[in-house]
């Protein structure tokens, strides 16, 4: 699938559809690709936007979880979205869990799937030796329950960042970031209803880590996808899209009249 990548300012994005916004936020080695099945479904019922999420354009200094906050931020502002549907996976989460506490106003619901922000275990401490593809290639299938997930051109895109030695840096100075910005009790202050759709088996933010999202949050429902790993809006885009559109569809629902 090929979308326009609009410009507006110095962001660059993808917006299809048209409606209430609902705005995906990727993660680490996230890409376009990672959301296909879900722009394909939801441009027909909602206005779906991507922001090119900036992990390796930032100084050093705001190559953070905050920094990419603050970036999503003035994004939102400079387009005006209002009711924002929030979706965040894995450091996208994390993005989007420290957006609503900060600027909730906007926002009307948070949708968070592998999101990091109480724990995770990252690409591990030690980066190898650049070149290292076969690495690179079992690091990829980690995200996934079924390693075939990782195919060659996902793995490639993996590979070719982790060869430019600025972005190691950044990647290190983000997941770093990830793991100091520990979100704990805070994030029990959200009050939007919150959908949190979780892989039985991811290994990166595990199971129990939805759990404890879901006794934070106040308002919030867990649902959990079986054979899937980190990724479930890649993995298992069928199931993934019904849940959404459940959660997304009953919030337009009036409410009953006791």
């Amino acid at each position: 699938m090929n979308y326009e990548i609009k410009h507006q300012d110095k962001f660059r994005f993808i917006e299809e559809g048209e409606g209430e916004p609902l705005v995906l936020l990727h993660g680490l080695f996230g890409a376009l690709s990672n959301f296909m099945d879900l722009i394909e479904y939801f441009k027909h019922h909602y206005k779906v936007v991507v922001p090119m999420l900036p992990l390796f354009d930032l100084d050093i200094l705001h190559t953070s979880v905050s920094g990419l906050e603050k970036y999503v931020h003035k994004f939102i502002e400079t387009r005006n979205y209002q009711n924002i549907n929030l979706l965040g996976n894995s450091l996208g989460g994390h993005v989007a869990l420290v957006h609503i506490l900060k600027h909730p106003e906007r926002i009307k619901s948070l949708i968070l799937t592998g999101s990091s922000g109480l724990f995770e275990n990252g690409m591990g401490d030690t980066y190898p030796k650049r070149g290292d593809y076969e690495y690179i290639r079992k690091k990829t299938e980690l995200t996934f329950f079924d390693p075939k997930m990782a195919t060659k051109e996902l793995v490639d895109e993996v590979y070719d960042i982790v060869n430019v030695r600025l972005k190691v840096i950044k990647i290190i100075a983000l997941a770093k970031s990830a793991i100091r910005n520990n979100l704990g009790e805070e994030i029990s202050q959200i009050k939007q209803p919150t959908l949190l759709i979780w892989g039985n088996n991811d290994t990166i933010t595990p199971p129990f880590v939805g759990r404890e999202f879901n006794r934070l949050i106040p308002n919030s429902e867990l649902h959990f996808i079986d054979k899937c790993g980190h990724a479930p809006m890649m993995e298992v885009p069928e199931e993934f899209n019904v849940i959404l559109h459940k959660f997304l569809k009953k919030l337009n629902e009036p409410a009953a009249v006791a």
